[in-house]
Order: C-alpha cells, then sequence, then structure tokens
C-alpha cells in the first residue's frame, strides 16, 4: 500500500537550529525537508492522528554551541500525544499522553530552581479539544500547561474557549497569546523560577474579530489581524498589569480592555492594506520590520516605526504563515494551495518551492462541474489535477512529488476574485500521447459566456503537453459533458448536452516541423439521436465501438462511418459515465441524480446483465479484465450530510452483481478511482499479475489524499502512513554569508608551486610552519603527540 497527496501547509512548518532542514506536519507524519534543495529528507512516523504542531526544542539559555545544534524537536496531534524526537535520526524519544486532540502547541524557553541552580524544563502550553463535552457545547476549547519531564498537567486551566484556538508564543517565551472572537488574551508567562500560579494575563479588545497575532522580539509591543484586513499594533501592553510584582490573578484588570480607550497598552496603531482577513503576521528578528499575508496572496513589509511598506507579489494563493530561520538569510511562507516556498532574505526571492498536491478549489457548486475532474495519465501513473489558477497539475502518485504544471488559460489570476472561469474537464488519452481540457467562461449577467476545447500534444517527457488546437464554442453555446480518446488512433470524441457529439482526428501539416510537431485537429464528423443532450461518451478498448449516452438511452455507433449501429434499453435516469469493462462484451453505467444507478450491460444483446441503486461519486473499469470499481457514499447527497462524507469502494465482476471486494473510506465526497499499472513491491508474491504487470487500485478522496493498494488483498486502507517514499540524503547548502552573496572564489594554486605534503615526525609542531600554510596537519595528529612529549618516561620494572 501507497499513501501521499498530505496536506504541507495543515500547520506552520518549523526550521531546525542550525536553518539547514525544515520540519513540515504531513497527515500522521512529519516530513524533514532540506531548506536547500528542497528534497525530502527523512521522515517522523509514530502519530496515530493528524499532526498539528512542531516545535524544534529550543536549547537552554546560556548553552554552549554544540548544544544549539541539536537535533530534537516536539509533535503534537489529534491523537492526544506529545512526542520528543531525534529528527537527525528519525529516532521517537519519548511519548507524553494528554488524551484529548490537540490543535496547537507552543514550549516557551522556561527554567525551574532547583537546589539553588536554574535548570531548564520543558513547559508545554498546548490547545486541547475537550471531546467529552456535546458538539453543541458554547466551550470546548481548553488552554492547558504540561510538564514534559514529567509527563504531566500542572496547574488549571488557562482559559477555556468556543473551539481550539492558535497558541502564538514571543520569541524569548515570555508572552502567550490567542486571539478569541474581538478579543486578545494575552498571558505573561515567569521565565525564571516558572509557576503555574504566578501566570499573569490581560485582554486586548477590538470592534472586529481578530485572525492572527505576533509579538516582537525585544519590545512589549503585540500585533494583530482582523477580519477586514486591518492591522492593529499595541505598545507597551500590559504596563500596568505586568510591570508590578507577581501575585494573584485580578478579574478586574482581565476585564479591563478597549481597543481605543482603557486597554493596558500605552497606544494602539492600526493599519490598513488588506481587502480581506489578515492570515499571518511576523515581526523580523530584529523587530524593524512587520510581515503580512492573506488571501491576495502577497507579502506586505511593514517599517514599524514609519508605517511605510513594501511587497513581495504574484505569489499565487492565499497565504497562511510565515516563519523565519535561524539562520537569518532564509524564511518560509505556506500557501493554500499547498505550496512552501523557501525564500531568500531579505528581498524574498523564492529559491525552492516543496509542492505537494493542489488541494480542492473552495467554491460553490458550479452546476457539478467539479465532480470526478480527475485525469489520469494511466501509462505513467499520474493524476492531472485542475488548479485554482487556470492550471492542470500533473503528479506522480508513486512518487508523491509534483512533475509539472500546464497552463490552461493564459489568464492573471487573483484569489480575492470571484471565480469567472473553470477547468471543467481534462481527459488523457491512454498512451498519455494526447490531452483534452474544457475550460469554461461564466457569463456575466447572462452575457459573455464562453466555452472553449483544447487540445494538446505531449512533449519530450511526462507531464510535458503543449497546446495544440484551440477551438471556441465546439457545440455553439452549450456545454461539454465527456471527453473520450480512441484507443490506438489519434481521434476523440466531444459530447454535449446541446444535444449532439462531435467526432475530432489529429491531421498532420504538410510543411516541416521544427521541435514540436505541427499538428492540428479537426472535426470529421458530427451525431444525434432525438435531439436529446448527449450526456456520456466512451470507445471500447480495441476503438471498434463508440457508445455515446443519450441521457438515459445508450447508443452504439462505429466511429469511422459514424454510423448507428444499435440502441441499448433505458436506464433509470440520465447516464453521466459510461465505460467498457476490459476486453468483456460489458459496458457499465453510471446515474447520478436523484434516481441513482450502477448498471452492467451486455453489449451483444443490447440488454441489461444487472444493476444496482447506488449513490455513486465515481467508477472505473480495468482495462485489461472484466472487473471495474465504484465509489458509492453511504448517504444521499442531496440529504443533510456532511462536506467531508464517508464512502465504500465496491469491487465486481462484471458478470457478478455480487461485490468481490469493498473497503470503507473518508471523504469520499468530491473523490475518484482509477486502475493503473501498478508497482512491483506493492504484490511482488501475487500469482495473478496481468500479462506480466501488476495492476493497482488509487483511491483520491475529498482532499485529494490519495492510496494505491492491491484490490485483491485483504488489506485494509489507511490514508496519512507513509511508504514507499522517494527521500534524498541532504546535502549541506551554504548558510550566512554564502546563502546572500554566494560562496567565495577559490583560489587556484600555480602550477610550478610543487604540492608539499604532510609527513609524520616525532615532534610536528617543531616543523610545521616550514611549508604552505594550506597544507598544516589536523589537530588530531598534532594534539596527541605534543601532549605525549610533556610526560615524563618511566621504565617500567617487573616485580
Amino acid at each position: 500500500m501507497i499513501t501521499g497527496g498530505q496536506s504541507y501547509v495543515s500547520a506552520p512548518p518549523a526550521f531546525s537550529a542550525d536553518g539547514r532542514l525544515l520540519l513540515a506536519c504531513t497527515g500522521r507524519t512529519v516530513s524533514v525537508f532540506s531548506a536547500s534543495t528542497g528534497m525530502l529528507v527523512s521522515e517522523l512516523e509514530g502519530h496515530e492522528g493528524d499532526v498539528t504542531a512542531v516545535v524544534v526544542a529550543p536549547p537552554p539559555v546560556g548553552a554552549p554551541a554544540a548544544a544549539k545544534l541539536a537535533s530534537y524537536c516536539w509533535t503534537a496531534g489529534l491523537d492526544g500525544a506529545l512526542i520528543y524526537w531525534d529528527f537527525a535520526a528519525a529516532e521517537l524519544v519519548r511519548k507524553v499522553q494528554v488524551g484529548l486532540p490537540v490543535h496547537s502547541m507552543v514550549i516557551p524557553n522556561i527554567a525551574r530552581i532547583s537546589r539553588g541552580a536554574e535548570i531548564y524544563t520543558p513547559f508545554a502550553f498546548v490547545s486541547v479539544e475537550d471531546t467529552s463535552k456535546p458538539s453543541n457545547e458554547k466551550l470546548r476549547g481548553q488552554l492547558r500547561i504540561y510538564d514534559l519531564t514529567k509527563g504531566r498537567q500542572v496547574g488549571s486551566l488557562l482559559a477555556e474557549t468556543r473551539k481550539p484556538e492558535m497558541i502564538v508564543a514571543s520569541s524569548p517565551g515570555e508572552f502567550l497569546g490567542i486571539t478569541n472572537k474581538r478579543k486578545l488574551h494575552v498571558w505573561r508567562i515567569p521565565t525564571k523560577n516558572f509557576k503555574p500560579d504566578k501566570i499573569r494575563k490581560i485582554k486586548l479588545s477590538h470592534t472586529k474579530n481578530l485572525n492572527t497575532l505576533a509579538f516582537h522580539p525585544s519590545e512589549r509591543i503585540v500585533a494583530s489581524g482582523d477580519a477586514a484586513g486591518r492591522i492593529l499594533i499595541w505598545r507597551g501592553f500590559g504596563n500596568a498589569k505586568f510591570s508590578g510584582s507577581d501575585g494573584a490573578k485580578s478579574e478586574l484588570d482581565e476585564d479591563r480592555g478597549d481597543v481605543r480607550g482603557n486597554g493596558d497598552a500605552d497606544t494602539c496603531t492600526t493599519w490598513h492594506w488588506h481587502s480581506s482577513g489578515v492570515r499571518f503576521l511576523k515581526f523580523s528578528t530584529d523587530g524593524a520590520y512587520l510581515f503580512s499575508g492573506g488571501m491576495e496572496g502577497v507579502i506586505v513589509v511593514w517599517q514599524l516605526d514609519t508605517g511605510k511598506r513594501r511587497y513581495k507579489p504574484r505569489l499565487g494563493s492565499p497565504l497562511l504563515s510565515f516563519v523565519d530561520s535561524p539562520d537569518s538569510s532564509i524564511a518560509c511562507v505556506s500557501c493554500m494551495n499547498n505550496q512552501v516556498h523557501l525564500l531568500k532574505m531579505p528581498n524574498m526571492e523564492v529559491m525552492k518551492s516543496i509542492a505537494g498536491i493542489k488541494l480542492p478549489i473552495s467554491s460553490p457548486n458550479l452546476g457539478g462541474c467539479y465532480r470526478d475532474v480527475y485525469g489520469f495519465d494511466y501509462s505513467n501513473k499520474l493524476v492531472a489535477v485542475p488548479t485554482e489558477d487556470y492550471c492542470i497539475q500533473f503528479y506522480d502518485l508513486f512518487e508523491n512529488t509534483e512533475v509539472s504544471e500546464v497552463q490552461v488559460c493564459e489568464r492573471n489570476f487573483q484569489p480575492v476574485d470571484d471565480i469567472t472561469m473553470y477547468i471543467s474537464l481534462v481527459s488523457l488519452s491512454i498512451d498519455g500521447k494526447f490531452m483534452c481540457t474544457v475550460d469554461v467562461k461564466l457569463p456575466e449577467e447572462e452575457l459573455g459566456g464562453l466555452v472553449t476545447l483544447k487540445f494538446w500534444n505531449q512533449g519530450s517527457r511526462a507531464g510535458q503537453y503543449f497546446l495544440s488546437t484551440v477551438i471556441y464554442e465546439p457545440h455553439s453555446d452549450a456545454g461539454i459533458s465527456a471527453i473520450a480518446f480512441r484507443p490506438g488512433k489519434n481521434m476523440a470524441v466531444s459530447s454535449s448536452f446541446g444535444g449532439n457529439f462531435k467526432v475530432w482526428v489529429q491531421s498532420m501539416l504538410s510543411q516541416p516541423s521544427d521541435e514540436k510537431n505541427q499538428s492540428g485537429w479537426r472535426c470529421q464528423s458530427v451525431g444525434s439521436y432525438k435531439n436529446k443532450p448527449m450526456t456520456a461518451a466512451t470507445f471500447s478498448s480495441d476503438g471498434s465501438v463508440l457508445a455515446v449516452a443519450a441521457e438515459n438511452v445508450i447508443t452504439l455507433w462505429d466511429p469511422d462511418n459514424n454510423a448507428l449501429v444499435g440502441v441499448i434499453a433505458e436506464a433509470l435516469s440520465p447516464i453521466t459515465k459510461l465505460s467498457f469493462i476490459g476486453t468483456s462484451p460489458f459496458l457499465m453505467s453510471l446515474s447520478q441524480s436523484s434516481k441513482p444507478q450502477v448498471a452492467m450491460w451486455n453489449v451483444p444483446n443490447l440488454s441489461m446483465q444487472w444493476s444496482y441503486s447506488l449513490f455513486a461519486e465515481a467508477a472505473c473499469c480495468s482495462s485489461s479484465r472484466s472487473e471495474f470499481a465504484v465509489l458509492a457514499l453511504l448517504s444521499c447527497p442531496d440529504g443533510e450530510t456532511l462536506a467531508e462524507q464517508d464512502g465504500v469502494i465496491l469491487l465486481f465482476d462484471a458478470e457478478n452483481p455480487k461485490p468481490v471486494s469493498s473497503w470503507s473510506v473518508k471523504k469520499a465526497r468530491g473523490g475518484s478511482v482509477a486502475f493503473l499499472k501498478g508497482d512491483s513491491s506493492l504484490d511482488a508474491n501475487r500469482k495473478d499479475r496481468i500479462d506480466g504487470e501488476a495492476s493497482s487500485l488509487v483511491y483520491v478522496n475529498g482532499s485529494h489524499e490519495y492510496v494505491i493498494f492491491d484490490p485483491r488483498s485483504n488489506e485494509e486502507l489507511h490514508i496519512g502512513k507513509s511508504a514507499h517514499k522517494n527521500i534524498q540524503t541532504e546535502e549541506p547548502g551554504p548558510i550566512g554569508y554564502a546563502s546572500i552573496f554566494g560562496e567565495l572564489p577559490k583560489l587556484e594554486s600555480k602550477k610550478d608551486v610543487p604540492e608539499i605534503l604532510f609527513i609524520p615526525s616525532e615532534r610536528p609542531w617543531e616543523t610545521i610552519f616550514s611549508g604552505s600554510t594550506h597544507v598544516l596537519p589536523p589537530l588530531t595528529k598534532l594534539c596527541p603527540a605534543f601532549l605525549a612529549s610533556l610526560l615524563e618516561k618511566r621504565p617500567v620494572a617487573n616485580e
């Protein structure tokens, strides 16, 4: 079983203490990437639920330089566990059980006094969800403190909130904060001689809901962003409450707070540039600048003293988080499209990008157009995913890496704009040589709509395509319901809701070609059946028969002569998908309306073999065997169901209505299934390979996470556990001076100067300066001999 497609941006990542590694939460694992190459170095596996926080263990104050390069971190997850890792060796060191799902965690640098000496003691401040309370309970979020040394909770609850909130800590660890509706809760933590009862708290209020906050690294300044795009900066917060001696909490002081009045802050300044909610705020290491980001996909850099700003635009997706590195020349920003960009500071140039599979398009249901839009390159084991910025992302399912992106529409994408264009269909030929896309421009006030059909030819490598032919409104103003390629020939068919289908063929141009093949696609024939909307189309495995669904009637055609050769009886409702099952004489149809149906048709007899009433989200057929798989929802999609609806995958043999196998899956709504040529590692011991090749089934869920498995095994499906990863060994990259200005030029020695080799001697320290300085012997050879010469040698007498 192979899994992949996890989100890289579900939680803010973290840099290692030396800035060479980046740790990102990816499902139930933590992926460790090289900050210089962006390649996967290792993975930390041990959580039973999604990982929600990763914190690199801070070195104790005054620790030696070697301790500051230690590779240890803490992680938290929805399984209620806090785990301590040596991420350099990918080893689990210790586990602390919280017992409740942890949504956020910070670990300030705290010391305790024991026997008159300060001892560094890690305390975790966690935001948990109290699952013992009913779902309609107003206060399900809690802030707790855990002593990680003793593995138990200390003190009482810091706060109770409607839902678990993200905790933010200042760089020194003295202050913690959360946003809670229109209030900002700030705690002062006694970092020396820590005692939970000495934690003090204030509240700062605002007129809008607050989304995020950040603390200044050295001054009492806190910034917060609201849902309207404003940034508020409180200076001198907590002077009345935090400046005094530690003592008991004062409810009167906690309740004080007004953004314009008697809040516990000297001043409050408001900045406004973002047109929608602010997603992240982060102060620079020196505290001179404030970074902000949101839906616009632009990093705004504010000068704290003057309020002047500059920008890093065109990141192409809404921004979620910004993390700086101990190496001041590197930072990273997480984007909503499942990409993490490594930035070269201070000019914020994108050096590397860690790209996962693009997440589903967050938009209203456009007439069901986004149902089962995936395309599959079966020969190269790639999935083609339409993206929000009018691209097709090709993703390697077995290596869990992005292969390429193809820009379908040359159009400027603004994340904050309303959706005016989208990719409604993508289809690839069996051998991957051709791709066809359909993009739709939505009408404005019922005017200006446009449907465009585009054919693409494959380039020199998998996932590379260049545009061959563009057809505007191929079926007048009607939408296109399906695209299918004919196996073995350069032919395709497009069916439309306007009542006809068109057969397209590729024609080569006579003039000599350059690097790209000069070819185009033209319409060879047009067909229709009683002016009914054509809702689905497919070719048989040998390409001799074309099946087109005219609503609930299946028509059979000779694709070469465009002649109707047969009509199969009616289904219960309009058919949305057709597919021939391998080389067998059976045809599978799928209806996804209020009267759902999965039906099996016997083509030679023009009759129904069997049928089920199933709410099917997707289906696929094997190209070599008489079997097919159906992804069925567990309840009616028109009922009161969640967006992440569970389902079941059913594997059928064409002749038998009884399922061969079944698997329960999560997030079936918006998912898809497909048969692929499998990997020998999945089924090395299987005897029923197809023509010497393995056959695997891939399930992609509604969040674009996927699992590849052997459909003839009894293996239970788990999405989120890693396997078969393409892990690269880490290569040390430039840091510090070299990362900003580049490597210094290497001076080559003159050829006429002979190289002086190191010759060991009994007293090497007396002659080491007789040659060139670049051939000085290493200290490991000098020190033992020098120290041994200082010892007085005495003869040992035998008694």
